[in-house]
């Protein structure tokens, strides 16, 4: 990958139309703003971010189930764009268009609860990567631990879908 560009969120080179997820889109006003970055080599996307308090879950002080599914959601069509594009032999310039991926499956193993006032780092990786399909693992630890681990199948769309 070019240095110059490894400060790219892969959600900033979604076409204008997909750039408005609640999640991850850099135009949603009122969204988390999840960025995803390919790392030195390629091989796997990283995703930190620090939950708000707001999103506690069942147990006071840690992140709710539904969260942590919605963070491997867009931290995994994201990589599964990046894995696709990457695939092709393309960089990830300012001007790069990438194409879009969503969730046809995720599965998600909750392994410990997830601490809310640190730093949670999502790791992916592509198992597979097709004409149209990318299957997507992930990893999510805070602390040192691992918290929660997960399996998506990505599939790519149409800009006009």
């Amino acid at each position: 990958m070019n240095k110059e560009n490894k400060n790219i969120a892969i959600q900033e080179t979604y076409g204008e139309r997909f750039q408005y997820c609640w999640g991850c889109g850099p135009k949603n006003h009122e969204g988390m703003h999840l960025k995803s970055y390919p790392s030195e080599d390629g091989r796997e996307c990283i995703a930190k971010v620090t939950p708000d308090s707001v999103y506690t879950g069942g147990v006071p002080a840690n992140l709710f189930g539904g969260m942590i599914a919605m963070i491997f959601d867009c931290h995994g069509t994201a990589s599964a764009a990046w894995f696709k594009h990457h695939d092709l032999g393309l960089e990830l310039t300012k001007d790069t268009v990438i194409g879009r991926f969503i969730t046809a499956r995720l599965e998600v193993d909750f392994k410990k609860p997830t601490p809310m006032d640190v730093e949670i780092t999502v790791r992916a990786t592509a198992e597979e990567i097709g004409e149209r399909k990318v299957i997507v693992n992930m990893v999510m630890e805070a602390d040192g631990e691992v918290r929660a681990k997960a399996r998506m199948v990505a599939v790519g769309v149409k800009d006009n879908m």
